[in-house]
């Protein structure tokens, strides 16, 4: 095969994916004129089967492909870990909150929690925090559209703004265009896509070891270069006390964080009833379990056949690895870009790419809109135009502002900024979630306090931790001022968050405001007259 065949194809499989994404938003326009349509895709849009798949498509995310392979090929136990923790996640929310997350004319967080707890003035904090979740993630998965594409077509590393700014200027018209029904065919088509690369790199990997997964963990274990270690848990943060600590409050972070990101809980709001959210579990966990098998395999593949010390030289927090893995299994291709298997895994990275930022964007635009803007509540046709024309203003002006800042950052602080999303949504979104869902009597205040307790106190940790100095994979690896020794401060924030809305729900003032306004309004004129 030439050289050029594998770049070939991958860029007429990248077109391809581009021309029916398109067609599949445009169809999904036709009907995008008022905001049930268009931030919910319309009640009857996706039943068991497609809201299940278009969930696991926003689940599944560069994260999940790039990191947690590099985890595994480095790492071992630990990225097999994380792995599994990624699968437990999506089947907590939507095995236990997936129903009651459920409600009709909620789009947002904001729209839901209002609802459900009686008071709209929890929305600017659930505004606040959505964008604080939202756009580190939205960061990441811009950067890596972009040098994924610039991969594809074989450009050099200064044509990444160029990319990144192409890939941007997908992701709004997909949004803009398509709104949630349009993302939701974008993503079904995408799950698709992964779950047939993955199935082919994990079985041309296990083929290599005569489809033995013990024979591919010993030659994993054997080219580690850690021994045993390799196959124990504390490989990834050490083996001291501050490193175990560390990896708990990670597996915390992912487990109770990946489960409240803000796209993801959009997705279950417009379910149509309890069946439906109970039969799309199947279909949201069965994907996202098979892609993360695969994830697990192609790591173990990329330990074998590369060696950890490779895979570290040319990304110390291995996001390479699942690329680098296909050079190594189709070494006549003559380098990994040039394989036609990197074409297919290429691809698919960028379909999730692609496809991720543009539901993230979808859903920082419509917290800004209704949570933080003044949404319409009135049911007239050019008040709904209105939002709309709001909406994908804002869509607009997210996606501009974040091909600027993924441009200014390149790929600096990947994995701070992921561990920054999930942190806020493990200790802000969850303990909010779980209060007004299961807690009687929660109030707004309780919100209050833990948004704007916890996230303060996030950003102050995670600004003296391993992750902004002191390490390889910092943002500011040259440096070491840290003074707070876990990565990922989740130990410590998720409790403090839970601690703060328990407090914040008796805070005196609100019991006396909830007092009043029952009283007022049990029909006791005179008592509150003469109260």
């Amino acid at each position: 095969m030439s050289g050029g065949d594998g770049q070939s194809f991958a860029v007429v499989v990248f077109l391809g994916f581009v021309a029916v994404s398109l067609l599949l938003c445009g169809l999904a326009a036709a009907d995008l004129d008022d905001p049930e349509h268009f931030y919910a895709g319309g009640s009857a849009a996706f039943g068991p089967v497609g809201g299940g798949l278009a969930i696991a498509g926003d689940y599944i995310s560069a994260a999940t492909l790039l990191s947690t392979t590099g985890a595994v090929a480095l790492d071992g136990a630990d990225g097999m870990l994380f792995a599994g923790a990624t699968v437990l996640s999506l089947f907590f929310v939507m095995r236990f909150l997936g129903e009651r997350l459920r409600r009709v004319g909620a789009f947002t967080l904001g729209d839901f929690l209002a609802d459900r707890l009686g008071d709209p003035s929890v929305r600017r904090a659930l505004g606040v925090a959505s964008l604080v979740v939202l756009t580190p993630l939205l960061l990441v998965q811009l950067t890596t559209a972009g040098r994924i594409l610039a991969a594809m077509f074989g450009l050099p590393d200064g044509a990444l703004t160029g990319c990144t700014v192409a890939g941007g200027a997908l992701m709004i018209g997909y949004a803009a265009f398509g709104g949630m029904r349009g993302i939701g065919y974008v993503q079904i088509l995408k799950v698709g896509v992964v779950l047939i690369a993955l199935s082919l790199l994990a079985g041309i990997v296990l083929a290599r070891y005569g489809w033995s997964p013990l024979a591919l963990v010993d030659a994993a274990h054997d080219r580690s270069g850690a021994g045993a270690d390799y196959l124990r848990p504390g490989q990834h943060f050490g083996s001291s006390v501050a490193g175990h600590l560390d990896l708990i409050s990670f597996q915390a972070t992912l487990l109770i964080g990946a489960a409240c990101l803000p796209h993801l809980t959009m997705r279950l709001h417009p379910l149509r009833d309890d069946l439906t959210a109970r039969r799309a579990v199947g279909w949201a966990v069965g994907p996202v379990a098979v892609v993360c098998t695969g994830v697990v395999v192609a790591g173990l593949g990329a330990c074998a056949l590369i060696g950890r010390d490779a895979i570290r030289a040319a990304d110390p927090g291995g996001a390479t690895a699942l690329l680098m893995v296909t050079g190594a299994l189709d070494p006549a291709a003559g380098g990994a870009r040039h394989s036609m298997l990197f074409a297919i895994i290429a691809c698919a990275v960028f379909a999730t790419t692609l496809a991720a930022v543009a539901g993230i964007t979808l859903a920082a635009a419509c917290s800004i809109t209704r949570d933080l803007g003044r949404a319409s509540r009135s049911a007239s046709t050019s008040s709904a135009a209105r939002e709309i024309r709001r909406a994908r203003l804002s869509i607009v002006l997210v996606g501009a502002v974040a091909v600027i800042l993924s441009a200014a950052l390149a790929d600096r602080g990947r994995l701070t900024l992921i561990s920054l999303s999930f942190t806020v949504a493990a200790s802000v979104l969850a303990p909010v979630l779980v209060y007004a869902l299961f807690l009687p009597g929660y109030s707004a205040t309780g919100v209050r306090w833990s948004v704007y307790g916890t996230i303060p106190l996030t950003l102050f940790l995670l600004a003296g931790s391993p992750a902004v100095t002191g390490s390889p994979i910092a943002v500011f690896p040259d440096q070491d001022v840290h003074w707070f020794p876990l990565q990922t401060p989740g130990l410590i924030t998720i409790p403090v968050g839970f601690l703060l809305g328990l407090v914040g729900r008796t805070h005196p003032d609100e019991t006396r405001q909830r007092a009043w306004h029952g009283l007022v309004t049990s029909g006791q004129g005179g008592g509150g007259e003469r109260s």
